[in-house]
């Protein structure tokens, strides 16, 4: 047998592996039947469904109950889909066959979306049993994409898995989404034609060429992401303390528009607008606080340097885990910078910077002790968490009489 037959053959064997597990998982579901005659989402009883249907014709739902049952069976699968685990095999996984199969996966859902707009997005309708026939087709690509992402192991790494199952959750929902409108808009072709083209599951069928193929490219996008939003929420705190506003006017720009206050009441400090801007003690509290948020953007960033120089494909669980622990930096500066909003509260900020800084500090300890850091005793790492601390020292200092209440 030569290479391509040996190839097809162990190709074959994985797909017969996956058609059993879409059986298994399908099975699970609702045993009840359907509104188009098939029985929802149970692998088991699909054929004797499909087969007492040529003995005879069964009751077909009007097409549009057919299409919100179908909706309705989408949305049922997006909370499995989130805890579903990797399918056991004893076969070697061949990353080449999988991302193949996950294209291909997503460039026949995104044919069937194609499909199910054209039909419903004009009139007439297409009959009952047109509409099944449709249904169908998109019920058998939905779980394509769903037993595809199952077939990836979890040791080729939860990041990479993450991005998968978000791109097959992304597909569902926009196969759901799509159904949903078809619903609700008039079957008014020269108003619905841009569906084709602008439907959310488009869209997220076309991300799927560009999901990273290794662990470590997941782990740089999702760094990437986070280095992002640390950035932004730093520079929007940073506009906010230059400008001394931290609602950038709004309220001073509401009240010029405001028939009802006097002269006096636009005088900043007084009792109407205290509460929506910074007093002195605030002013002093924030220097340490925006310190503190400028250190976790600069150690995101050397994060991401150290995993792009030196991070290896094969030790997915360590850049796992300095993803894992660099994705709540991002949530614990936003809770920083909330906290520092007017009408400031200083145990509130005391409490949101003491646990930005353990997750910093965390952070920095997994990524020195991993193997992004080939030299430990590099001097950046221990004056990041310096400063960090020394900063957490001054927040301290200046809410110690707030603690004490």
């Amino acid at each position: 047998m030569g290479r391509r037959g040996r190839y097809t053959e162990k190709e074959g064997a994985g797909r017969a592996v996956c058609c059993r597990k879409r059986d298994e998982f399908f099975s699970t579901g609702s045993t009840a039947a359907g509104p188009n005659g098939l029985s929802v989402l149970a692998g088991s009883q699909r054929e004797p469904a499909m087969a007492s249907s040529t003995a005879a014709v069964p009751f077909l739902a009007p097409p549009l109950e057919q299409l919100r049952h179908l909706a309705e069976e989408l949305r049922s699968l997006l909370p499995r889909v989130r805890v579903g685990e990797a399918q056991e095999t004893a076969e070697e996984f061949n990353r080449e066959m999988f991302w193949r199969r996950l294209n291909e996966a997503a460039v026949k859902v995104n044919g069937e979306a194609t499909v199910l707009t054209t039909h419903f997005s004009k009139l007439p309708s297409p009959s009952p049993q047109e509409t099944q026939r449709i249904c169908e087709q998109v019920r058998i690509a939905i779980e394509e994409i769903i037993i595809v992402y199952y077939s990836l192991p979890k040791d080729q790494g939860i990041t990479l898995r993450k991005l998968v199952r978000n791109a097959a959750l992304d597909i569902v929902d926009g196969m759901a989404q799509l159904l949903e409108v078809l619903l609700t808009a008039p079957s008014q072709s020269t108003e619905n034609g841009d569906l084709i083209s602008c439907n959310s599951v488009s869209v997220a069928c076309q991300q799927v060429p560009e999901i990273p193929k290794d662990n470590k490219a997941a782990a740089l996008l999702m760094l990437t992401k986070s280095v992002d939003f640390v950035k932004d929420a730093h520079e929007e705190m940073e506009q906010a303390v230059e400008e001394c506003d931290p609602y950038s006017g709004l309220l001073n720009d509401s009240e010029d528009n405001s028939d009802s206050h006097s002269d006096e009441d636009g005088v900043l400090g007084l009792p109407s607008n205290r509460d929506s801007y910074w007093s002195e003690e605030d002013q002093e509290l924030i220097i340490p606080c925006l310190a503190l948020v400028r250190a976790s953007r600069a150690s995101l960033k050397k994060i991401r340097i150290l995993v792009a120089e030196n991070g290896k494909k094969d030790e997915v669980a360590q850049l796992d885990d300095i993803v894992d622990i660099s994705d709540e930096i991002s949530p614990s500066v936003d809770d920083l910078v909330l906290s520092v909003y007017p009408p400031v509260c200083h145990l509130t900020v005391r409490i949101s910077s003491a646990k930005l800084v353990s997750v910093l500090i965390k952070a920095l300890e997994i990524t020195k002790a991993s193997h992004v850091s080939p030299h430990p005793g590099d001097s950046w790492i221990p004056l990041l968490i310096n400063a960090v601390d020394h900063c957490m020292n001054r927040i301290k200092a200046l809410t110690q009489r707030a603690a004490e209440l």
